[in-house]
């Protein structure tokens, strides 16, 4: 590769991009890390979802294992899919426990 292609890669310790906004600087450590409001939400909308889903499992088992779901992301440098793997960890240690609703969560 031509040097200009690599431009780039001299920027590896550099801040994270603008465009996700709950990404850690490196220096920044996990325990300093605090969700973004979009965060807030998705756990919110996430909550809101699963319990429409799992009706027999009890509202603070839900919002216990969502939580848990998303502590487990708790590192991720790259937040943008974390609501999504969140809730993904979430439905599947939910199902284990519960049979969810055919009609809301399809076949």
């Amino acid at each position: 590769m031509a040097p200009a292609t690599l431009q780039g890669a001299a920027r590896a310790g550099a801040a994270p991009a603008l465009e996700d906004p709950g990404a850690r600087t490196p220096h920044e450590s996990p325990d300093e890390w605090s969700p973004t409001p979009e965060e807030l939400a998705a756990v919110r909308t996430t909550v809101a979802r699963l319990r429409a889903a799992y009706p027999s499992v009890d509202a603070a088992t839900v919002e216990a294992t969502v939580a848990a779901a998303y502590d487990s992301f708790r590192q991720a440098r790259i937040r943008k899919y974390v609501p999504i793997l969140a809730e993904r960890r979430s439905r599947k240690a939910l199902g284990a426990g519960s049979t969810p609703d055919p009609v809301r969560d399809g076949p």
